[in-house]
């Protein structure tokens, strides 16, 4: 009998930079290998953050697409849970409807592809998008510590604003 290769852990830090706020995310690497290596090879990534209109319990930040090519759709959800990483991609023209609340100016205007790298922190989130419907997302890490100072400073962002905040992805 031969035994698989063992998967070596890998760790990133996720930040909301200007509230000093970070958290522990594990990469799921024997879930999702392709997305996993490629956000790895890619790292440090971030930029403007957002918080969801319509999955709810999401941050996210909107980022040049990095990856050799696009990941496949691996451990799909549509359903994520407290502490989900998802990896989402969009064309441009997806994400150019004025309902969705992105400045004329937003650093994603006129690209062709848009990578959106996203975390959940709260429970009850679906996602479905009233232009397109369900918007499947590739789950690629969970947090193993700081969650629940993240979701406090993810509620914060909700009530007090996001302008000036950026989401960051880094090498633990």
């Amino acid at each position: 009998m031969t035994q698989s290769p063992t998967v070596v852990e890998r760790f990133i830090t996720v930040s909301l930079d200007k509230r000093g706020v970070s958290c522990t995310a594990k990469l799921l690497r024997d879930r999702a290998p392709i997305t996993c290596d490629a956000i790895w090879d890619a790292l440090p990534l971030g930029g403007d953050v957002y918080h969801a209109k319509y999955a709810r319990n999401e941050i996210y930040a909107l980022v040049e697409p990095f990856a050799p090519q696009e990941p496949p759709l691996e451990n799909p959800t549509i359903t994520p849970i407290p502490g989900d990483l998802c990896y989402f991609t969009f064309s441009d023209t997806q994400l150019s409807t004025a309902s969705y609340g992105y400045e004329q100016d937003a650093k994603h205007r006129g690209r062709t592809t848009v990578v959106d790298l996203a975390l959940f922190y709260e429970r009850n989130n679906l996602l479905i998008n009233g232009d397109a419907g369900w918007v499947p997302g590739i789950v690629w890490g969970t947090i193993t510590e700081g969650l629940d100072r993240m979701a406090d400073a993810c509620q914060d962002l909700w009530r007090a604003g996001a302008l000036g905040e950026t989401l960051s992805f880094r090498r633990a």
